[in-house]
């Protein structure tokens, strides 16, 4: 059965994460993707949850609140300054992104491909062997192209020695189907 998006972005990230870690939600929005990452990590483990916009922040807390979950750190700055918020040598289990904006927001604040690359570049350089960095490309958007054609350029050019890089897409769908690309570090 072919699983949605976001659903299959979780499976990957589920299958490579484990308890105790420090992962990473880029993009944290309404929640959602910090929420399922607290799960996995359990208590013993620690999420840092990013998002420019104070909606999302105050999304992402309610919902958290809600469920009980205290293993999350939400910090609202540019996920490009992740690296302003964790030691030098602290190793990241995972990371994932929604690319795009907010939902039921202003649609005018999106992701942008310079913040975005800056920051995958910096996990990648803390992420654990075999870790991975989902990320799942919204970019039927004012932007989102742009931010999509650097992305891919960018991660097609990773060494494959040291990375690898998946795309997986639904090709018959139309209106700019959102995609995944899972980056794992050999």
């Amino acid at each position: 059965m072919l699983s949605g998006i976001l659903h299959y972005a979780h499976e990957l990230l589920e299958g490579s994460i484990n308890k105790g870690e420090t992962v990473i939600d880029a993009t944290c929005g309404n929640g959602n993707d910090t929420l399922f990452l607290s799960k996995i990590i359990g208590d013993s483990g620690h999420v840092l949850a990013f998002d420019i916009q104070n909606q999302a922040i105050i999304n992402t807390k309610q919902l958290l609140d809600d469920h009980k979950c205290t293993n999350v750190t939400v910090i609202q700055d540019s996920h490009a300054n992740i690296f302003n918020h964790v030691s030098a040598n602290q190793e990241i289990g995972g990371a994932i992104f929604n690319l795009g904006y907010l939902p039921n927001s202003d649609k005018s604040v999106i992701t942008k491909g310079e913040s975005t690359l800056s920051a995958i570049h910096s996990i990648l350089r803390h992420l654990k062997k075999n870790g991975l960095i989902v990320i799942v490309v919204y970019h039927g958007h004012q932007g989102g192209k742009q931010e999509k054609e650097s992305l891919l350029e960018y991660l097609t050019s990773l060494n494959q020695k040291e990375f690898s890089v998946l795309k997986h897409e639904f090709i018959n769908q139309k209106n700019n189907p959102p995609f995944v690309l899972a980056i794992q570090k050999r």
